[in-house]
C-alpha cells in the first residue's frame, strides 16, 4: 500500500504518494472502530491519522461526517475498508489457529496494526515489510500511546523493489515452515512485472500449508468508473487521485498461476462479504468497487 518511487522518512514519508492512502485506510479503520455496528476494531488507527499533518483534519469518528453513510468517501468507501479489514483479520487468524502457520508476512504493511490488536495464538511472528519512513512513523505513534505488540513483531524497513527476501530470511524467516502472506491493497499499484515477481517469490518461499490473501482489480474496470462518486469524492475531499496511482499495465492472472503451482484459490467480491456479514457496501450504479476482487489461496504442495 505504500510502494512509491522515493524513499521517504518520518511523517513526510507517510504523507507522500501512495503513502497518503495508508492514512486513508487508517481513517476508515478509525471510523469503523467507532461505528455502533463495527466490523473491525483498531484503537490505534485514529492516532496515525491525527499525528500526520496531511490527515490531521480528517474525520475519525462517524459523528464527524455530516452526511454519514451518504458521503461516498467517509461513508461507503470507509465502510469498504472496514469490511476488508474484518475479512483479512478473519483470514489471518483462521489460518494460524487451524492451519498451524506461525509466520505472518505483511507485504507493504503500511499502518497495519494487526500485531498490536489481534488475539494471536502462542508462537506467532509477524514480519512487517515496508519503507523505513513508514515504519518509523508507525513506531513513533505507537510508542506515543504506549502500545505493545501482542505477539513477536519484526519490522523490516525495506522497499519491495529491493532485496526484501534477503532482509526477511536474515530476520529469521523460515521458508520450510508454513506462512500466512498478506498483500492488502498492494498489487494494483505495482507494474505487471513487479506483481509477477512478488507472487513468484511468495510461491518459492512458501511451504505446504501456507496461505496468501491479496486484493486485485479487474483490468477492464480500471478506467471505466473514473467519474464515479467514490473516486470523485476522494479527489475532491482529500486530494488523492487513486487512478493516477494504479498501474494501468495489463494485469497477470496471478490466481491462475497459483492454481497451477499447487495452490487452491478462491475469489470473491466485497459484496459477497457484505451479504455474509450483513453490513458493508452493496453494488450501485457507476460503481468503482465493481471490479474489486479478494483472492484467497492455500498451498498444498511444494
Amino acid at each position: 500500500m505504500t510502494h512509491t518511487a522515493q524513499q521517504d522518512t518520518g511523517v513526510d514519508g507517510v504523507a507522500g504518494g501512495v503513502g497518503l492512502t495508508a492514512l486513508l485506510v487508517a481513517a476508515a479503520r478509525a471510523l469503523e472502530t467507532h461505528r455502533p455496528d463495527s466490523l473491525a476494531q483498531d484503537a490505534y488507527a485514529e492516532h496515525f491519522v491525527l499525528a500526520a499533518p496531511a490527515s490531521a483534519g480528517w474525520p475519525v469518528r462517524p459523528e464527524q461526517v455530516p452526511d454519514a453513510d451518504a458521503d461516498p468517501l467517509w461513508g461507503r468507501f470507509a465502510r469498504y475498508f472496514g469490511l476488508r479489514t474484518r475479512v483479512l483479520d478473519d483470514f489471518v487468524l483462521d489460518t494460524v489457529r487451524t492451519g498451524g502457520a506461525r509466520q505472518v508476512v505483511l507485504l507493504g504493511a503500511g499502518l497495519d496494526a494487526r500485531a498490536f490488536r489481534l488475539d494471536w495464538p502462542p508462537g506467532c511472528v509477524v514480519f512487517e515489510i515496508d519503507r523505513g519512513g513508514v515504519l518509523d512513523f508507525k513506531h513513533q505513534v505507537l510508542a506515543g500511546v504506549s502500545a505493545a505488540p501482542l505477539t513477536t513483531r519484526v519490522p523490516l524497513p525495506v522497499d519491495l523493489r529491493d532485496d526484501w527476501v534477503g532482509a526477511l530470511t536474515d530476520a529469521g524467516f523460515d521458508p520450510e515452515a508454513p506462512t500466512v502472506w498478506l498483500a492488502e491493497g498492494l498489487l494494483f499499484y505495482l507494474p505487471r512485472a513487479a506483481e509477477t515477481y512478488l507472487v513468484d517469490t511468495v510461491d518459492r518461499l512458501s511451504a505446504a500449508g501456507s496461505a496468501l490473501a491479496y486484493e486485485a482489480k479487474l483490468e477492464k474496470d480500471l478506467m471505466a468508473y473514473r467519474d464515479s462518486p467514490l473516486y470523485t469524492a476522494t479527489r475532491r475531499q482529500i486530494g488523492i487521485d487513486l487512478l493516477d496511482l494504479f498501474s494501468r499495465e495489463p494485469r497477470p492472472d496471478s490466481a491462475g498461476d497459483l492454481t497451477g503451482r499447487g495452490w487452491t484459490t478462491s475469489v470473491g467480491t466485497p459484496f459477497d462479504f457484505t451479504r455474509r456479514h450483513g453490513r458493508g457496501p452493496l453494488p450501485e450504479r457507476n460503481d468503482a468497487l465493481a471490479g474489486n476482487r479478494w483472492v484467497f489461496a492455500v498451498k498444498h504442495r511444494r
